[in-house]
Parts: C-alpha cells; sequence; structure tokens
C-alpha cells in the first residue's frame, strides 16, 4: 500500500506498518482509512489552534506532524463516541507544549555559548594585546643588526636571500642569525608575561 498524504508530508502507509500491530481486532484497512479521513477534517482547527502558542508556520506544521504520528499509535484506544477534534486537540496541546519546552532548552543553550564565545574572545583579545606589548618591548633589547632582520623578515616580508644581499653576509648566517632572535624574543615575552602572572 502506498499512500501518500501530501498535507502532512509523510508516508502514511509507514505509520501503518510501523504502529498497526497496536490494533489487532481491528481491520487495519478501514482503521488506517478512518483514520486518515478524521485527521484531514481536523487539521486546520488543530493548524490554527498550534499558531496560536508557535507563530512559525514550518514549526506548526512539525508539531501537528508530530501529533499525527502520536494519534495514529494511540488510535486504538479512541472512543467513535467523542468528538476525534476534542480527543487529537489534547495530543496537539502536548506536542505543543513538548515543542516549546525544546525551544527553550535550545535558546538557553544558544545563550550560553554566545557568552562563552564573548568571554573567550575578550580572553584571547587580551592575551594578544599583551603579547604585542612585551614583543614591542624584547625587540628593543634585541641588538640593532638582529633586529633589522627580524623587522626585514617578519614585517617586511623580504626573503633571506634579499636580506643577505641587503646586509652583505650569507644565507646561512641570515638564517641563523633570525633563528637566534626568533628564541631570544620568545623566551624574552615568556619571562614578561611570567612576571606580570607573579
Amino acid at each position: 500500500m502506498n499512500f501518500f498524504c501530501p498535507k502532512f508530508a509523510y508516508r502514511v502507509d509507514l505509520l501503518w506498518k510501523l504502529l498497526f500491530s497496536s490494533m489487532p481486532n481491528t481491520d487495519p484497512k478501514d482503521a488506517h482509512e478512518r483514520f486518515t479521513r478524521l485527521l484531514l477534517e481536523s487539521e486546520p482547527v488543530m493548524l490554527r489552534s498550534i499558531l496560536v502558542s508557535v507563530p512559525h508556520r514550518a514549526d506548526a506544521r512539525e508539531i501537528l506532524q508530530e501529533t499525527a504520528v502520536a494519534l495514529w499509535r494511540q488510535f486504538d484506544t479512541y472512543d467513535p463516541a467523542r468528538p476525534f477534534l476534542n480527543w487529537a486537540m489534547g495530543f496537539a496541546r502536548i506536542e505543543t507544549r513538548r515543542f516549546l519546552a525544546k525551544e527553550s532548552r535550545r535558546a538557553q543553550l544558544t545563550k550560553r555559548a554566545m557568552e562563552t564565545l564573548e568571554q573567550e574572545m575578550q580572553g584571547s583579545s587580551e592575551f594578544d594585546n599583551a603579547i604585542e606589548r612585551h614583543l614591542a618591548t624584547c625587540l628593543g633589547k634585541l641588538n640593532e643588526k638582529a633586529r633589522r632582520l627580524v623587522q626585514g623578515y617578519y614585517h617586511e616580508g623580504h626573503s633571506p636571500e634579499t636580506l643577505s644581499q641587503r646586509e652583505d653576509r650569507s644565507v646561512e648566517a641570515i638564517y641563523k642569525t633570525i633563528q637566534r632572535a626568533r628564541r631570544e624574543l620568545q623566551a624574552c615575552i615568556e619571562r614578561q608575561m611570567n612576571s606580570e602572572l607573579a
């Protein structure tokens, strides 16, 4: 059986196969057709009721679909002497409350995540500012030749070959001087940071 209900965008036959075992004393076809007819008749009123609490139609449709699943699961307990809409509205209210509770938890988690991210960004910005401040101090402590090479390599973007020609030194000597300057700067910055924390 391939019955598709476009209003709910789900396969009713799949629900029937998964859930029909709870209705052993009813003809499956009759129960399925009766349920679908009652559901489609009640859908407009149920949707309007859900939209009172959930303003977005897509969310309301999602709640309506979850309500339909719950209704089918319990359809063997439905008393035909009672109006189907009244019975179904009880399920719709439960699913609406469940959806709103889930959205509330999600909003709280999102708010906490944003607060944490803002704190981390603020902490990261403060850390970066401290590094820049200490770097400026430590650069001033390098000898003039090393400071010139660090400036040329890191700030001006010159290659070691270019610096080699400019300084009239071998490429290998340039590399070694830059590496040594990097180690000195790193050690100096660490000392400055530690002295602040002490």
